[in-house]
């Protein structure tokens, strides 16, 4: 069965880049990314990983820890860690998970038979300091992800996480959120101070709590 958001991500012990790790405890208080890519030696998995390399500071401000996995072993990912490297200008600073027994990819469903029988798909999983699955996505082979869009959707993850306001299509960081409807209008005044602005009595927007 697949994993729903706010199930226990499920815990495992792995080889990786990085040395031999358990997950949970690897996590510890943080929050975690964990991202599949279909194969080392990939055109798109190549630009991905060096990306992930490149916004090392941005998941580090935000105390988020990533960690990769395919199917290949680690002498595999030993010998693609370079072309990676020499491609995007980046030393690779986080994890890959050698999951050749496919451990980690049957417990997060990450091979989708239909797609393709022995590769995963492009999956990520967002998992809070609960351990709990905040959020999933999952990709075809072809497409490439947005870390644009996974940064933007952290950020909203934690700011929901510790104020009860929602954010909106499109938001990003330093823009007004939506007052929850679980506050009323009421308490809404009185406990974000910046103000209330109310288009519709189940609408209703704040400055962001935290900025």
């Amino acid at each position: 069965m697949s994993l729903r958001l706010g199930d226990i991500a499920p815990d495992f012990t792995a080889e990786t880049t990085q040395g031999t790790i358990n997950f949970h405890e690897w996590l510890g208080n943080s929050w975690g990314m964990l991202f599949s890519h279909p194969a080392d030696f990939t055109p798109v998995c190549t630009t991905e990983l060096g990306k992930t390399a490149l916004l090392k500071d941005d998941f580090a401000k935000r105390g988020v820890k990533v960690i990769a996995v395919s199917v290949d072993d680690l002498a595999s990912h030993g010998k693609w860690v370079p072309d990676i490297e020499e491609v995007n200008g980046v030393v690779v600073n986080f994890p890959i998970i050698a999951d050749s027994d496919r451990n980690v990819a049957t417990l997060y469903d990450m091979i989708h038979p239909n797609a393709s029988e022995k590769a995963t798909v492009r999956s990520v999983f967002i998992i809070g300091p609960d351990k709990k699955i905040k959020l999933t996505l999952t990709y075809p082979a072809s497409t490439g992800r947005n870390f644009t869009e996974l940064l933007r959707v952290i950020d909203s993850l934690q700011l929901t996480s510790n104020y009860q306001v929602a954010t909106p299509a499109d938001w990003k960081d330093g823009e007004d959120t939506i007052v929850v409807p679980a506050v009323s209008t009421e308490d809404a005044i009185a406990k974000f101070p910046k103000g209330v602005r109310i288009v519709k009595p189940y609408l209703r927007y704040t400055p962001q709590p935290n900025k």
